[in-house]
């Protein structure tokens, strides 16, 4: 198995990405863009693509990217996001850059851009994240 081909293992997409259209577009050490099409039933009273959609989309692109940084063994829970509204999200594609910054065998930290389908800045987000090792089947270990 190659690192790229132990990497796309590692870093998937699960039932709420799904559910939300999240697709995975790129994957690299410590980087990914996801992306989703924005429909009517994603939009708010006003008219205008829901922020929690967006939030959705940046925390997925802060984790996946920490979980791309991360060794073998351990996964990553978000503790903090914080995310900063600059334009209105119209329909359409929606697309998410995350890079993981810090990464550490107990905590992470990633940001996250993103943007419509025209290259428009929507949101910036910051996340950080508690790091733990991994039980069989994917999921955190209990404590």
């Amino acid at each position: 198995m190659t690192e790229g081909e132990d990497l796309a293992a590692r870093v998937r997409l699960g039932p709420y990405h799904e559910r939300a259209g999240i697709e995975l577009l790129r994957l690299a050490p410590g980087e990914v863009d996801v992306a989703l099409t924005a429909a009517e039933h994603d939009l708010n009273a006003a008219g205008l693509v829901h922020g929690g959609v967006i939030a959705g989309l940046a925390d997925t692109a802060c984790g996946l990217a920490v979980r791309a940084a991360l060794e073998p063994g351990l996964l990553q829970v978000t503790a903090q996001l914080s995310v900063a509204y600059l334009a209105p999200a119209p329909l359409g594609r929606i697309v998410a850059r995350g890079r993981a910054l810090r990464v550490g065998r107990r905590a992470a930290y990633a940001e996250a851009d993103v943007e419509d389908g025209g290259g428009t800045l929507l949101a910036r987000a910051a996340a950080t994240f508690v790091v733990l090792p991994e039980a069989r089947g994917g999921r955190a270990a209990a404590r």
